[in-house]
């Protein structure tokens, strides 16, 4: 359900910065940046520095190994607003074809062991909450990761359960490839909080 009220702003004063910022990057602000205009207490800043904490606080993980986490939770989700947005943020770092084989089939994609047993956890995490043991974290473990890593993999998964379903239950519209390209610059810029 598409709500006006974050389309166009909650506020005239949120109204006018939508559109000058539009008007400035030169595309549509995408409505996840949208969403954070609208009424702080729904999606405001908690969310916002949870959000930068696992995407861009310190790791053992890169940002686009966690961008394309996060895109890895949007498919298993159906989320395809977050699938293209982070998508484009983890081609800033890694080979487009590798993102896409990742985004295909993971356990056949060119990525390395320690990346495909972080994406095997987090799809148990994300298509199997109910099932997810401390068996799939010793697997992990078992595995090569470090407890550090896998506890940065559960964030990027939780964070991305609530984010991918805000996002379809608000019905965010699809912007090109060419507009997530430049929000993914701009993402980058400047984080998520």
């Amino acid at each position: 359900m598409r709500l006006a009220e974050v389309e166009r702003g909650d506020t005239p004063a949120h109204r006018l910065l939508i559109r000058m910022i539009s008007r400035m990057a030169g595309y549509r602000l995408p409505d996840a940046a949208r969403v954070a205009f609208y009424d702080k207490a729904f999606a405001g800043p908690a969310l916002g520095r949870w959000t930068q904490r696992a995407m861009r606080g310190p790791s053992p993980w890169t940002v686009s190994e966690r961008e394309l986490m996060a895109a890895m939770v949007a498919s298993w989700n159906s989320c395809p607003f977050c699938v293209g947005a982070h998508r484009a943020i983890a081609v800033r770092g890694m080979d487009p074809a590798v993102a896409d084989a990742a985004l295909a089939d993971f356990r056949a994609a060119p990525i390395g062991d320690r990346l495909r047993s972080a994406l095997v956890f987090l799809e148990r995490m994300t298509t199997d909450p109910d099932g997810l043991g401390a068996g799939d974290a010793r697997a992990a473990l078992a595995a090569g990761l470090t407890a550090a890593e896998l506890e940065d993999v559960a964030a990027v998964g939780a964070v991305f359960a609530i984010i991918t379903r805000n996002a379809n239950a608000l019905d965010f519209e699809i912007p090109s490839a060419a507009d997530f390209d430049s929000a993914a610059a701009m993402l980058l810029r400047r984080g998520y909080a």
